[in-house]
């Protein structure tokens, strides 16, 4: 006869399995009744008002009366689309803000193809952003606008406005890197700098492909917690599956996730080289065409928000900021999330958009 503490671990297993076949049970139910509708994400009401090549400029309608004289414009990354400031009714910084009388422009940098693949950042920079700013500028006949830059949009914003401060009222960021040599960060490991990891040969990387693809950048991200990102995140989904909404939540962020755009090769290959590998953010030696980023040009009043759990952007990477940047009206706001919770967090649109609000409001003019 088996031990007794042996025949309890089989009895437990046994249990476990048949609970594990049922979640699986009613999670294909559910799946089953799901249509692709149901998982849309970016569904604020939105008008498009300028669009160059493939990148689209949106204002969002206010909804109700403005508090705000200046509209703020978000700047997204180029690695992912931009709707994940716009998930879902509930967890939609786009929407909050609106609610809170804000006027939202929104860039969406599109889908480079391969005739994309000569564009720079002195392209995207110097072009499609500052020809954004100046629509909403002529649009609403002001000087100066502001700008909300999240992770690499942050750094756009923080190019654009080093080069262009007569344009800037207000900067605010989001899980922007700034010192990208932060010691033991993942995303330094992924690139290698000159700290001593091995650096990827991103000449060979951008020669090989043109346009980095999507699928290629999105598999370097997950493979920084590959058990986490690949796997354990799927056994917990189960944990779910008889939750409509829940579920629906869950698929949307997996539709974020997966749907990344490739990379123009010549921007992607400055940006790793000049930002990731060479840190030159901080030295004042980054070039956007013949212009060069100085931080401490940038003398308007900033909003730095980090994310204290962040193993893609160090908090320690964000606050670097404070030592470079020229501004004597600088404020820092965290919350203990995740790179990815700062966006979607129940308790992160509880508060963050009070928090700009309050933040812009104090500095209107």
């Amino acid at each position: 006869m088996l031990p007794f503490f042996t025949q309890v671990s089989f009895a437990d297993l046994l249990n476990e399995s048949v609970e594990l076949s049922k979640k699986v049970v009613k999670g294909i139910e559910k799946l089953s009744q799901l249509r692709e509708e149901d998982i849309e994400i970016g569904l604020t009401p939105k008008e498009e008002v300028y669009r160059e090549d493939k990148v689209v400029l949106y204002h969002f309608p206010p909804i109700g009366k403005l508090v705000l004289h200046t509209p703020v414009l978000i700047i997204p990354g180029l690695i992912n689309r931009p709707f994940m400031v716009d998930l879902e009714e509930k967890r939609s910084l786009i929407a909050n803000l609106l609610e809170l009388g804000i006027d939202i422009y929104l860039i969406d940098w599109g889908y480079p193809t391969r005739s994309d693949r000569w564009l720079t950042l002195d392209d995207y920079i110097n072009g499609y952003f500052s020809n954004c700013v100046d629509v909403i500028r002529k649009k609403h006949g002001l000087e100066k606008i502001n700008l909300l830059g999240l992770c690499q949009g942050g750094n756009f914003s923080l190019c654009y406005s080093s080069i262009y401060p007569a344009n800037v009222e207000n900067l605010m960021l989001m899980v922007t890197p700034v010192d990208f040599h932060i010691p033991n960060a993942l995303i330094n490991m992924r690139a290698g700098s000159t700290l001593g990891s091995e650096a990827i040969d991103i000449d060979l990387v951008v020669d090989s492909f043109g346009n980095i693809p999507g699928d290629f950048l999105n598999l370097e991200f997950l493979m920084l917690k590959p058990h986490q990102n690949g796997i354990q995140k799927y056994l917990d989904s189960l944990e779910i599956m008889g939750n409509r909404d829940e579920l629906i939540t869950f698929l949307r962020m997996e539709k974020w996730i997966f749907d990344s755009p490739d990379q123009a090769g010549e921007a992607y290959r400055q940006f790793m080289k000049d930002f990731y590998q060479d840190n030159k953010l901080i030295k004042g030696e980054v070039m956007i065409g013949e212009q060069r980023v100085e931080l401490e040009k940038i003398r308007m009043p900033v909003l730095n928000i980090y994310a204290e759990k962040d193993h893609l952007v160090p908090p320690l990477s964000c606050l670097a900021l404070e030592k470079y940047v020229g501004s004597e009206d600088y404020t820092v706001r965290s919350f203990p999330v995740g790179h990815v919770g700062i966006y979607v967090s129940r308790k992160v649109q509880k508060d963050l958009p009070s928090i700009i609000l309050n933040w812009l409001k104090e500095r209107s003019s």
